[in-house]
């Protein structure tokens, strides 16, 4: 096979515009933002890029970050209680080394492929892929190998390639979209149910006490945005990475017109952001920070989604992507569910099969069904 592999630790070792023309589900959290989340210097983690090439083109290719994982760190249900409880007594108990295909800062495996391959092509590939990223980890010493958030359109590739090779599948959190399909949010509104639509207009009385400002550079606000992330993160049930400074500034400098903020004041006091990306169609919310007590009160979870809704409006986006989490309230806002999994396996052959036997009770699928609000 006239197939060439490399493992790199930085994403510009790679060709951009090589990187840029695979197909990958997720367009904008690409070679630029990975990029950024690289150069941001999130503590703990290390960044490798499995490239494979055929007579020197990029033909596919995944990011990938090694870790020290505490295993409760991600659990929801049951399983997390089940292993702090037992770290409680045992403390170096379910601390693993991690190698995961994919960034702690995206929410697919990051894989792009060369677009005219068939799904057995694509399945040799990613196959070939899986393998040079065990053989990364092997060297790191890592122990646990996991391929994140396989969304349901791609389970079959990633079945054909990673079951072969001892990988199971374990539910993580879905992705919510919301189709803007209407013309105005008065259209909007009308689509939601009664109760649904009688509370937001309730919530959105405060809009009058804020101003709502959309810009790039946040030099100025950075240090309390961080204060706003501390908070979020102390708060959150799940926190893997921990973002930097450098990220939230560094995000929209690496992608001019495609990455910004919006924030919301009461009168000079800066109470919330969000971070959100954009392309032609589609707008991703990352982050929403926010004040924890000023925040609540004036209901800025909900403000900043009809904001977001407006602004896709008003840029003719067709699908708006709002963070995981909080998925009774996205599916009572007209979101749609698609349900993601982790594909991992442990090196030990013990260890793999106590695991993979205990995923259900690990990471129980926290997200209810697609329903109508």
């Amino acid at each position: 096979m006239p197939y060439t592999q490399r493992v790199v630790t930085s994403l510009r070792a790679a060709d951009r515009a090589q990187w840029e023309a695979l197909k990958r589900p997720d367009p904008l959290e690409s070679y630029d933002y990975l990029l950024a989340v690289e150069e941001a210097g999130l503590p703990g983690f290390a960044w490798r890029y499995v490239l494979l090439e055929d007579d020197g083109l990029l033909v596919a290719a995944a990011p990938m970050f090694l870790t020290d994982y505490a295993l409760e760190t991600t659990l929801v249900g049951p399983g997390k209680a089940l292993v702090q409880g037992v770290r409680r007594i045992f403390p170096q108990a379910f601390k693993l080394k991690l190698a995961g295909m994919g960034s702690p800062c995206t929410g697919s495996p990051g894989l792009g492929l060369w677009p005219a391959m068939t799904a057995d092509m694509s399945a040799m590939h990613l196959s070939v892929l899986i393998g040079a990223f065990e053989a990364e980890a092997r060297a790191r010493r890592c122990g646990l190998f996991a391929l994140k958030d396989v969304a349901e359109p791609q389970g079959a590739l990633f079945a054909a390639a990673a079951r072969p090779q001892g990988y199971r599948p374990m539910a993580s959190l879905p992705i919510a979209v919301l189709p803007i399909d209407f013309p105005d949010l008065d259209a909007y509104f009308a689509r939601l149910s009664y109760t649904a639509r009688k509370d937001m207009r309730r919530k959105l009385r405060v809009l009058p006490k804020l101003r709502i400002e959309v810009r790039e550079d946040i030099a100025d606000v950075a240090e309390r945005l961080m204060g706003f992330y501390a908070a979020t993160r102390e708060r959150a049930d799940m926190a893997f990475e921990e973002l930097t400074a450098a990220y939230f500034e560094g995000v929209p400098k690496a992608m001019p017109g495609r990455a910004f903020w919006v924030l919301y004041w009461e009168g000079e006091t800066l109470i919330g952001g969000n971070l959100l990306l954009q392309d032609e169609a589609t707008l991703v919310d990352k982050y929403i920070l926010m004040e924890p007590v000023r925040g609540r009160a004036l209901n800025l979870y909900f403000v900043s989604w009809f904001t977001n809704v407006r602004l896709c409006l008003e840029r003719g986006l067709k699908l708006y992507q709002p963070g995981q989490a909080a998925y009774e309230n996205k599916l009572r806002l007209g979101c749609e569910l698609t349900r993601t999994a982790i594909w991992f396996r442990h090196r030990n052959p013990l260890v793999n099969a106590v695991m993979q036997g205990f995923a259900p009770l690990f990471a129980a699928d926290p997200a209810p069904r697609n329903r109508a609000p």
